[in-house]
């Protein structure tokens, strides 16, 4: 592993997809040259400016000042903070408004905020005028390292999360690692799931860094901005691979299986956050892994111990007001995107950093698994 990157640095990650290619910049204050990164990406163009009322408070005026200082006209379009603004109703209105700004194809919807933010407004600009380029600026850690790389976009179903969208890679992401500073520490420990999952799933050394390192990670600094940087470039080789997730891809969701059943099962409120179902899903998916005897039990008990030292759920009890029945979350399970012809496909470990997709794992076991867990004190 290498060392940390100095934290005045900019770092540059390019996402490899020939004429689709952009770059995902990393570091801190860059929010003051997306006017003129805009510009110089795309001149003339002007743009929407697609947030929430809780980034709009914070972030907002200084998106807009830097878009004005580079003359770049721009409209903003505010929506509710939350999970339920990736809703038909909100989607509705976020494309209403796209046109009603008079965007043509040639401008741009810029995504200021986090992973909600981004799934949104990456599928309106997918949509509105058959495809409008657009450019991520995640203003949470969760968003910086995930969902604003690699081209998932998408809005939540009353059957599951995520269930329609589309693929529509951005063409540029401006990760300001100085937005982070704003977050609470709950909201940044959810994002901190996303950076455990890619030592987790393919890079143990990476892994071993961070169970060395997140104290750094979370107080700041360079330490927080390599390990976004490793996490950006872990997501950009993949998504270069694979962009479509017909293969490797599916490694990504390591965690997540389990996870959006149990954020479905919880109203996707706040109960429980993303990366807190995440976290939670990576434990299962380790410690089913080590029930089916593919991973040893210390190798399940050193992933779950280092969820739970930074704070993160790795128990079903852990969960707020308590999660469905096993029957219940195994008809949220039925409902994922990666089920394949009605058959449960998993990412499963052989151990830290050996993730593999697991293809027609025979439900029952899976009940049986989570009816133990559910009965757990």
């Amino acid at each position: 592993m290498t060392a940390p990157l100095r934290s005045a640095d900019p770092i540059v990650v390019p996402v490899e997809l020939g004429a689709r290619a952009y770059d995902i910049v990393i570091g801190r204050g860059l929010i003051s040259s997306l006017g003129v990164r805009i510009r110089h990406l795309r001149p003339g163009a002007k743009v929407a400016v697609v947030t929430d009322s809780s980034v709009a408070k914070l972030h907002l005026a200084a998106a807009e000042a830097t878009l004005e200082a580079a003359g770049v006209e721009s409209t903003r379009i505010v929506v509710p903070e939350g999970e339920g603004s990736k809703s038909y109703a909100t989607f509705e209105k976020v494309c209403e408004a796209v046109i009603c700004a008079r965007i043509e194809r040639g401008d741009l919807v810029v995504a200021l905020g986090g992973g909600v933010i981004g799934d949104l407004a990456g599928y309106a600009a997918a949509s509105v005028r058959r495809g409008l380029d657009y450019v991520q600026v995640p203003t949470t850690l969760l968003a910086q390292v995930d969902s604003s790389v690699g081209g998932k976009t998408g809005i939540n179903s009353a059957q599951g999360k995520n269930l329609v969208g589309a693929f529509h890679q951005p063409v540029l992401v401006v990760a300001d690692t100085a937005l982070l500073d704003t977050l609470s520490p709950r909201v940044f420990r959810a994002g901190y799931a996303e950076v455990a999952k890619y030592g987790l799933l393919g890079d143990a050394t990476f892994f071993a860094w961070l169970e060395a390192n997140a104290k750094d990670v979370f107080s700041g600094g360079a330490a927080r901005e390599h390990a976004i940087a490793v996490s950006c470039r872990a997501k950009a080789a993949i998504v270069a691979r694979d962009e479509r997730e017909t293969g490797e891809r599916a490694l990504l969701n390591l965690g997540h299986t389990f996870g959006h059943a149990l954020e479905a099962g919880a109203g996707f409120s706040d109960r429980l956050l993303h990366g807190e179902a995440v976290a939670l899903g990576m434990a299962l998916a380790f410690e089913f892994s080590a029930r089916k005897g593919l991973a040893a039990q210390s190798e399940a008990a050193r992933a779950t111990a280092h969820l739970a030292a930074v704070g993160l759920p790795t128990h079903l009890k852990d969960v707020p007001g308590g999660v469905p029945r096993a029957d219940a979350l195994m008809d949220l399970i039925a409902q994922d995107k990666k089920v394949k012809r009605g058959k449960l496909t998993f990412i499963l470990v052989r151990g830290v950093g050996q993730a593999f997709v697991a293809d027609d794992v025979e439900p029952a076991e899976v009940r049986a698994f989570l009816a133990d867990k559910l009965s757990e004190k």
